[in-house]
């Protein structure tokens, strides 16, 4: 996957997962929620920008525990303002 990562400017969800440390069924939570980084949809398909995943990911960069901003990348819930989309 790393050769993946140095030579395709968009990723899908899997290879994206993997580029932030995460399981793609997590990263797919963070899109439904709205929490996680910017994607496309190309041909139907869900495509990740690397500059926008390392944006996403440095939002929760924290010097220490005390940071202010430590947490800013949301979990992947559901946010109490949301309501469940149907069809």
């Amino acid at each position: 996957m790393p050769d993946i990562i140095k030579d395709t400017r968009y990723l899908r969800t899997k290879e994206a997962a993997h580029y932030v440390g995460l399981s793609a069924r997590t990263l797919e939570k963070h899109r439904t929620y709205g929490t996680g980084p910017a994607y496309r949809k190309i041909g139907g398909r869900v495509v990740y920008k690397l500059e926008e995943l390392r944006a996403w990911a440095d939002r929760g960069a924290c010097a220490s525990t005390s940071d202010p901003n430590n947490g800013s990348v949301l979990p992947a819930v559901r946010r109490p303002d949301q309501t469940p989309e149907h069809g």
